[in-house]
């Protein structure tokens, strides 16, 4: 299967990083914005074909699916784009800034009937696997989630430090992490939400802090601080305090409220939940089938940051 990669950020090189791991696939080719930036990367990760242009990497018959890590802005124009020239696509996440956006990529998906996917890492991280797995099993049910999302970011810069050329986004970007795994790990959809932001940076124009609640009919809750203003490590930690015992998942890592290791080595076939997920965008498409986070099960997700956003103004 050949993948073409668009975008050559910190998360390309993760997602490139990942593909290393996956038998049967090649990155065939990679797309950036600016030569200076994307050749070095294609040679590095001896990437065949490196081009400029997503038009003319859409247009190469070397190319069966497409991995976006690219600006958050355009991943809803990218991923209609992908799938009308009929490739499958895999949109880091948010797969969109905006509700209205999130359902033209539905209706794409199943106007089409092509593969598309979202980036939601948390539900292959194995750390919380092993809790979907325990939940599903009925042996653990969530009383709250209790997640912190604290960065350090107080001028345009990414995962690596580098300049970013476009705005991320606590709400739509950072939340949608914890939204769609509380709603995905309960098995429900928020019933109640609130929301409040701080105050909005007077040059990147959006809010540095955020604070978000909320609670599924079943009663668990699930409370979301976020900052871009946490001088600290970055990073997300997730608190599960259930009916049977307390566990704190950081990544792919697990321990239990008393912070002894939980083995969960064994859950999946990697430790690194971006192979996971990368790996379950193959294995559907070779499949035929609708992948674990297709774009219209996140749509769930999309439909309470909308009801987050709306209750912030």
């Amino acid at each position: 299967m050949k993948i073409c990669m668009a975008g050559v950020g910190a998360f390309a090189s993760k997602h490139l990083d990942a593909l290393k791991s996956i038998d049967g696939v090649e990155v065939s080719m990679l797309v950036g914005r600016r030569e200076e930036n994307t050749a070095p990367l294609a040679e590095k990760y001896n990437i065949p074909n490196w081009t400029v242009s997503y038009e003319e990497a859409l247009a190469s018959p070397e190319v069966d699916a497409v991995i976006l890590t690219t600006p958050t802005q355009v991943h809803a124009a990218q991923g209609l784009q992908a799938m009308d020239a009929g490739k499958h696509v895999l949109i880091e996440i948010p797969m969109a800034d905006s509700l209205a956006d999130s359902q033209a990529l539905v209706e794409k998906q199943k106007e089409t009937g092509l593969v598309a996917m979202v980036g939601h890492t948390r539900r292959f991280n194995p750390s919380h696997q092993w809790i979907h797995n325990k939940i599903s099993a009925g042996e653990l049910k969530i009383q709250q989630m209790d997640v912190q999302t604290y960065f350090f970011r107080r001028t345009n810069t990414n995962a690596q430090g580098n300049p970013r050329s476009w705005t991320d986004h606590l709400l739509w970007h950072h939340a949608c992490h914890t939204v769609d795994l509380f709603q995905y790990q309960t098995g429900e959809v928020a019933s109640e939400v609130q929301a409040m932001q701080g105050p909005i940076h007077p040059e990147l124009g959006i809010a540095m802090d955020m604070s978000i609640g909320l609670k599924v009919p079943s009663g668990a809750l699930c409370t979301l601080s976020l900052s871009f203003n946490n001088d600290g490590p970055f990073g997300t930690y997730f608190r599960y305090i259930c009916d049977k015992g307390t566990y704190i998942a950081r990544y792919d890592d697990l321990v239990d409220g008393k912070e002894n290791p939980i083995d969960v080595s064994k859950v999946d076939v990697s430790m690194n939940g971006i192979e996971l997920c990368d790996r379950e965008f193959i294995s559907a498409i070779q499949e035929k089938r609708e992948p674990n986070a297709s774009v219209a099960q996140c749509l769930q997700a999309m439909q309470t940051l909308d009801r987050l956003e709306k209750a912030m103004l």
